[in-house]
């Protein structure tokens, strides 16, 4: 059967639009040398020892992580994603083929890859059930999820858009991940970034709390926190209008921003359009598109291209905004919504 991985692109998402154009995966690892030659385990964990010799307690993780990348991902494995970078969505794949040293003309963090034919680049982070976001949000660049049926789960997610939750894990799943078990890779839920998790179940919990028309009593309490007046507009008779919010006593005074929150899926560029027609026809300044599904690749680059105009929030820039103007929420927000500042250690 085949796997199902995840590789990271960069602590901060800094290689995932070079991965995505390109068709790749990886990168990253900088200070090692061209895999191929390293076919074994034990030859992987003999160079990493001797390139990390003043860093021995990351030995074993290191080794398993870049065994995995030179001779465990094949082709056909479907690989994910998850985008640091812009509205944090999910792209996933399918290996086509293994492990490649890109040459040393390339940038030191391009240049251990395998290639990838990219099916999906903006699943919204939504689509998938907090089960599944927390497998995949290990803190380890390489690993193979696969608790709960994770591969069968990200298959269907790549086919359909949809998580269709936990499945019968088949027994030969079983003997796949029983035969191949390489520490930490094959069980990332033990290292996981915290953050990242936290932020899912935030934005899990923002779902089920503050669903439909919900949504846009969150978006006017964030605005009402960031100092607008706000007026919601009537159910049933927006006009492309669901909120409006202006500053000063009367919310009249610049910047005044006409808000559209739409609560379900994927929104086109004909939606972002009709917004950017209704900030001239209204007079506004800003128009503010809440697309918590996320936008296709039309309407983000619309947005783009009137970004001093047009400003869209996907989920995680909804989180973002909670969590900077969370303090100054209503009470009734955060009973639905409760939150507590943890302080932990960084590394």
């Amino acid at each position: 059967m085949a796997r199902a991985w995840v590789i990271r692109a960069g602590r901060y998402g800094e290689r995932e639009d070079w991965a995505l154009e390109h068709g790749f995966s990886g990168g990253g690892w900088s200070e090692l040398p061209d895999l191929t030659p390293y076919e074994s385990r034990e030859q992987i964990a003999e160079l990493v020892a001797r390139v990390h010799a003043d860093n021995p307690k990351a030995h074993a993780n290191y080794t398993g992580q870049l065994y995995a990348l030179r001779s465990r991902v094949q082709p056909g494995d479907l690989l994910a994603l998850p985008l640091k970078s812009g509205s944090g969505t999910i792209a996933l794949g399918r290996v086509t083929g293994g492990y490649r040293y890109l040459g040393d003309d390339m940038p030191a963090d391009r240049r251990h890859v395998v290639e990838v034919d990219w099916r999906v680049t903006d699943l919204p982070r939504t689509a998938v059930k907090q089960d599944l976001l927390y497998t995949l949000g290990s803190a380890l660049t390489i690993f193979a999820p696969s608790r709960g049926a994770a591969e069968e789960r990200l298959e269907a997610l790549m086919q359909t858009g949809a998580d269709p939750g936990q499945l019968a894990i088949t027994s030969s799943s079983k003997a796949t991940r029983a035969a191949t078990n390489d520490d930490d890779v094959d069980d990332p839920e033990t290292q996981t970034d915290l953050l990242e998790v936290a932020r899912d179940r935030i934005m899990t919990r923002i779902s089920e709390e503050f669903v439909g028309d919900g949504l846009e009593v969150l978006v006017a309490a964030i605005l009402e926190a960031e100092g607008f007046v706000c007026r919601k507009s009537p159910i049933g008779a927006d006009r492309g209008i669901d909120v409006i919010a202006g500053r000063g006593v009367l919310g009249m005074d610049s910047p005044r921003v006409v808000v559209q929150v739409k609560s379900g899926g994927q929104v086109s560029d004909a939606v972002v359009r009709d917004l950017s027609g209704v900030v001239h026809e209204q007079g506004a300044d800003h128009g503010l598109l809440v697309a918590w599904g996320g936008l296709t690749r039309p309407a983000k680059d619309t947005v783009y291209k009137q970004q001093f105009r047009l400003r869209a929030w996907t989920a995680e820039e909804v989180v973002d905004a909670v969590l900077r103007t969370y303090d100054r929420l209503p009470d009734d927000i955060q009973s639905r919504l409760p939150l507590k500042r943890v302080w932990v250690l960084a590394d």
